[in-house]
């Protein structure tokens, strides 16, 4: 079974291009420290202080060892602390989710729409 971190970012509407370049550091160290990573999405059109961003992972315990590589990466680091000196994200959510997985044949219960 395979997780997915959510992270739902509120972060300053006038820092949004600042937002994105920390977003962009983490294409690449996300992938080095073993994320999994989907991609981060910026507001457009809309709401202008929600970013999200999505990272899978094999299970809860390979997410624990991402986070331990992930803080004692030097890079990772400084784009910490660059969010941090800017004010960057006003707030931060995580929610860890799991796919549902498609059966591997169509039970009669689902055929017949009974779900």
């Amino acid at each position: 079974m395979s997780i997915s971190v959510f992270i739902r970012y509120q972060i300053d509407p006038f820092k949004r291009a600042l937002f994105e370049h920390y977003a962009q550091c983490w294409l690449d160290i996300i992938p080095r420290c073993g994320g999994n990573l989907l991609g981060y999405w910026m507001p457009h059109e809309g709401t202008n202080n929600i970013a999200f961003a999505v990272i899978s992972f094999i299970s809860l315990a390979e997410y624990e060892a991402y986070r331990t590589r992930l803080r004692s990466d030097a890079e990772g680091s400084a784009n910490f602390k660059f969010a941090e000196d800017n004010r960057l994200i006003l707030a931060e959510e995580r929610t860890f989710l799991r796919q549902i997985e498609l059966p591997r044949a169509a039970s009669p219960e689902l055929s017949r729409g009974s779900a």
